[in-house]
């Protein structure tokens, strides 16, 4: 039985991750930030005995460690890094704690993530880590300008998953770097081209395909490979 563990998994492409990789007969490991806020999730944990819920605050790294403790026994086979902020910003109208607090959720907190369940992805069969990024933080695909945090956190993020493709591939894991698509979540607003399931369902395809023959692409969740 392959187990997937999901952050910010209590809403949006978070909560579609989990209930289709439940529907899939993967065992999930989800993962939000306050439990008691995340009431639709844990409905959904009730109804099926493969989804495990946890609390997971991921800019904190105390709370990474923590559960990569609790969890030391578990074998990861897909690791997805989903969890994200969007902060807004334009010239002249920047929050700098916002750019920090960005950075740390949307850059540092998924190869912290990383780092402290390397032991479990090991020890799995797929060996697969995945991060939900934007084509936002293309360089190559920015041409309009604005939204100064969102862009840069995600574009660490890309760069990040790039160094992990060589960093990892001698111990046989693969990785993936995956733009949802324009979708209508709480994030991406109601004017999105698609839908959570939509997205997912394609991105979860993307997944599957993943190999050391093809890790380290930028891909968006209908597999069209996106510019740095």
């Amino acid at each position: 039985m392959s187990t997937v563990l999901i952050t910010g998994a209590n809403r949006g492409l978070g909560y579609e991750f989990v209930k289709q990789y439940s529907e899939n007969g993967f065992e999930v490991l989800a993962c939000c930030r306050n439990i008691n806020n995340a009431k639709e999730l844990k409905e959904l944990a009730e109804t099926s005995n493969k989804i495990e819920v946890y609390e997971l605050d991921v800019g904190n790294v105390k709370a990474i460690k923590s559960l990569s403790q609790q969890l030391q026994n578990e074998k990861i086979d897909v690791l997805i890094n989903n969890a994200g902020i969007y902060r807004s910003s334009t010239v002249g109208n920047i929050n700098y704690d916002e750019w920090i607090e960005s950075f740390k959720v949307n850059s540092i907190a998924p190869y912290q993530i990383v780092e402290n369940f390397l032991n479990q992805i090991i020890n799995s069969d797929l060996k697969k880590v995945v991060s939900i990024t934007s084509k936002m933080g293309s360089i190559d695909d920015n041409t309009s300008g604005g939204s100064y945090i969102y862009r840069s956190s995600k574009t660490a993020l890309n760069s990040m998953m790039r160094s992990l493709t060589h960093d990892l591939k001698n111990q046989g894991i693969a990785t993936l770097t995956l733009h949802p698509g324009w979708v209508r979540t709480d994030m991406g607003g109601p004017g999105g081209w698609i839908d959570s399931f939509e997205s997912v369902q394609g991105m979860i395809k993307q997944i599957d395909k993943l190999t050391l023959d093809n890790s380290g692409t930028y891909l968006d969740y209908a597999g069209k490979s996106i510019n740095w």
